[in-house]
């Protein structure tokens, strides 16, 4: 979803603030179009597959005022339902002279989740996604940019998005479940408060001289991979001190990440785990924030993660 992101953020948030561009809401499960769709009807695809990109031919310059989205192609699947993850890839293009902006058929599709989130947040995009067809082609034309001070006018953005599939968004948990596990000697010890919040104690442990992964709760859902994006509650603490420097149980709020996108203990460690399972991971400096350390995550630290979901 990252790369994906990377490419429409700008079109996302203006797809989101001009909501009044939107047609108005279709029963689900409905593909919706939105914004100056004939400008779209010139858009020809050639199709290449699954992992090559399609031949796309449109007129050029392709130049939109308001995003843009509308089905160009229509698969012989089933519909994306409301909350599924549906898997996509995509190709970009300059609107003005048709030059490759960015590929990623040759990849593993990105998910996108079609949650309350996405609805609230972006709504042309949850409705254009919504109800369309495995198999299909929609195409987004993202407005261009104006010069500003110091950057150079952005283009008209064509994206073709190819819906390759659609699967139910895992459930997420409350809490762990699994089989107990007991940590060899030498670990900091976890004990869970009268509200179930795990309290770690660092006393007469070791500075680590590599990263230590230990299961306490060993659950028995999906294994992860590195390039997964988890829902987890954890805390950490400073080995040195034992003091807590982050913890989304006293936020309230589980948190939601790629495994790309933390520390290297965390991406290392919490591979191959999986979900239900609590772990307890001991980061030595090296593969946390360095001896610069983060606010007080400084040196070697200490976290216990409840893994709850996956997607």
């Amino acid at each position: 979803m990252r790369r994906l992101l990377a490419i429409l953020l700008p079109g996302l948030l203006l797809l989101t603030a001009c909501g009044g561009s939107e047609a108005p809401p279709a029963p689900e499960p409905t593909s919706q179009s939105a914004g100056e769709t004939a400008k779209l009807d010139s858009v020809k695809l050639t199709e290449n597959g699954d992992k090559k990109a399609p031949g796309v031919d449109f007129t050029k310059p392709l130049d939109v005022k308001e995003p843009t989205v509308k089905v160009v192609t229509e698969g012989g699947g089933e519909r994306v339902k409301a909350n599924q993850i549906a898997d996509i890839s995509i190709v970009a293009f300059n609107g003005t002279d048709g030059s490759t902006l960015e590929d990623t058929f040759p990849n593993d599709p990105e998910p996108l989740e079609l949650n309350d989130e996405l609805k609230g947040s972006s709504p042309v995009i949850y409705n254009a996604f919504v109800g369309a067809k495995i198999g299909s082609h929609l195409a987004l034309a993202v407005p261009g940019q104006a010069a500003a001070e110091g950057t150079a006018a952005k283009p008209t953005q064509l994206l073709i998005v190819k819906v390759l599939a659609a699967k139910d968004a895992p459930p997420v948990l409350d809490k762990p479940e699994g089989d107990a596990v007991t940590p060899p000697a030498g670990l900091p010890t976890v004990k869970e408060n009268d509200k179930g919040v795990p309290e770690i104690s660092v006393t007469g442990v070791k500075a680590p001289t590599a990263l230590v992964s230990q299961d306490l709760i060993t659950g028995k859902g999906q294994a992860l991979k590195e390039t997964d994006t988890i829902t987890v509650n954890y805390v950490g603490v400073a080995l040195a001190t034992g003091k807590v420097f982050d913890s989304s149980f006293e936020s309230g709020k589980k948190a939601t990440f790629p495994l790309t996108g933390v520390i290297k203990g965390w991406t290392q460690g919490l591979a191959g785990k999986t979900v239900g399972s609590r772990v307890l991971l001991v980061v030595p400096k090296d593969l946390a924030y360095g001896d610069q350390g983060q606010g007080d995550a400084k040196g070697d630290l200490v976290f216990v993660v409840d893994i709850l979901g996956v997607k």
